[in-house]
């Protein structure tokens, strides 16, 4: 609710529940411990009154929603439609905003994609948006593409009651905490990528072009663009002025935001050492095109002499050097060879050839 601007759509004639079909989770935990646990068949507005009436919170998971889905929960909820309509947006940037009594926030979750080599077309890293609405008594997470799935985070939570009592931001902080961790295992594997193409770069016999050092740092940048900007909104959520995070809760924030700085230092050391590599590659072909044209230059160098040896002797003058005897053809080849040799030698010496 922002100053009587709270969304509430038309309801059709008999419609009480949302249309579930994006409905991929729902949960009401009440001292920690999940009291029910409808699902896709979730009775959202007598879940959210329950949650109300015994200090519990409702958690709901949502997978591409459609916009009459979204507008069903944004109603039974009272999310902001400034914040419904940056959902219904595919792209947006990392942010957080706090709109009265809930709190948006939209992150981007990344994974790693295996692949047997490093080509210049290869997907390494895949992304998708997951938003989250977070109430006194609710948490919404929103998720698109099939990049995060919190199925096992829901068996993890169900475990740990101490977490849960701590309401609906103890959830969003397991959410961004298993966000952040697989930041980590995703910068680890990069890490074998470019230990790879390091040694590659150093190594003849398997060199390594340039497409590809670019395709790495593209997807490096691709990584960057959903882990760095997460930086701002994690201080922006850790203001007091903001949020009314329990204290208890905040120290697990404080923990994965040091979790995730570690993560964009290394990232930031991932983009200096791509750049040396793709310096080091293109001074490596550099250095070749010159060996080529060295080699080019003394090949030329070679075939001109019997080409001025020949034109010499046919320039079709009456008085020619050794023109009327019997040897002077064998001689002139024999001068030739020598010369083409000489020559030859004096390159492969200098290391043109």
């Amino acid at each position: 609710m922002d100053g009587g601007r709270t969304w509430q759509p038309p309801r059709p004639p008999g419609q009480r529940r949302a249309d579930h079909t994006a409905i991929v989770g729902c949960d009401l935990f009440v001292d920690g411990v999940a009291v029910e646990s409808p699902g896709s068949a979730a009775d959202l507005e007598r879940l959210y009154e329950r949650a109300q009436q015994d200090g519990g919170f409702v958690w709901l998971g949502m997978h591409e929603p459609t916009e009459a889905a979204l507008a069903r929960v944004a109603g039974v909820f009272g999310l902001h439609p400034l914040a419904v309509e940056d959902v219904l947006h595919r792209e947006q940037r990392v942010k957080f905003e706090q709109y009265e009594e809930v709190a948006f926030l939209v992150v981007r979750a990344a994974q790693y994609v295996e692949h047997e080599r490093l080509r210049d077309t290869s997907e390494i890293i895949s992304t998708g948006f997951v938003r989250l609405f977070v109430g006194p008594h609710f948490v919404i997470t929103v998720r698109q593409g099939n990049v995060m799935d919190f199925s096992s985070l829901r068996d993890r939570l169900n475990s740990e009651p101490d977490l849960l009592v701590q309401g609906p931001w103890s959830v969003t902080y397991a959410i961004l905490d298993h966000l952040v961790d697989a930041y980590v295992d995703i910068a680890a594997a990069m890490q074998t990528d470019i230990d790879l193409t390091e040694a590659a770069v150093s190594t003849a016999a398997a060199p390594i072009s340039v497409e590809q050092i670019y395709q790495l740092k593209r997807q490096l940048m691709k990584l960057k663009a959903a882990v760095v900007p997460l930086h701002r909104a994690m201080i922006n959520m850790l203001d007091k002025r903001f949020t009314d995070m329990p204290k208890g809760i905040r120290r697990y924030f404080g923990d994965v935001a040091d979790h995730h700085t570690a993560v964009v230092e290394q990232l930031t050391g991932f983009d200096d050492v791509i750049n040396a590599l793709l310096q080091a590659r293109l001074t490596q072909l550099t250095v070749d095109q010159n060996n080529d044209m060295r080699k080019i230059a003394s090949w030329a160098a070679i075939g001109t002499v019997p080409a001025v040896v020949g034109g010499v002797y046919g320039m079709n003058f009456v008085h020619m050097p050794e023109l009327i005897w019997q040897y002077g053809y064998p001689s002139a080849m024999l001068l030739i060879l020598l010369a083409a040799m000489l020559l030859y030698w004096l390159l492969r010496r200098a290391g043109w050839l």
